[in-house]
């Protein structure tokens, strides 16, 4: 008699966010040429729009979309293939790609089980006020 195999547990479902889909994307891409042309005609405050500026909404408007590149994988316990689109790894206008501020977790991870501590000694032999080497040896023991 053959134990009875255990069928792999429901894979989760990855689901591609879909950018071109949300407000912020929506409006970029629709009004991104014209602030742009009218910035280099000189009808805004500055002297145009800054390369790095113009460069950070183009790659956002490629961040997420299958057209501008993908990924293949495919699940180990169930088989199933899917597409994972190349994100722009932008830190001003994608709210995918930015990081969480300073001291705000970030909501897409889940919070670390531990914490590490490290100590560190100073690596010339400088202990507590103490120039020898020896002194500093003896104080770490």
């Amino acid at each position: 008699m053959h134990a009875a195999v255990d069928a792999p547990a429901a894979c989760a479902v990855y689901r591609r966010r879909r950018p071109e889909r949300t407000p912020l994307y929506q409006s970029v891409q629709g009004h991104l040429e014209t602030y742009l042309a009218l910035a280099r005609e000189g009808h805004t405050d500055e002297d145009g729009v800054p390369q790095y500026v113009e460069r950070e909404f183009r790659r956002y408007l490629e961040c997420g979309i299958l057209a501008h590149g993908f990924a293949r994988a495919r699940c180990g316990a169930c088989g199933h293939d899917f597409l994972i689109a190349f994100s722009c790894k932008g830190r001003a206008v994608c709210p995918s790609c930015t990081p969480a501020p300073a001291g705000q977790p970030n909501t897409r991870l889940s919070p670390p089980a531990h914490r590490d501590t490290w100590n560190s000694y100073p690596s010339d032999g400088f202990l507590h006020g103490e120039k020898n080497r020896k002194k500093a040896r003896r104080q770490m023991r």
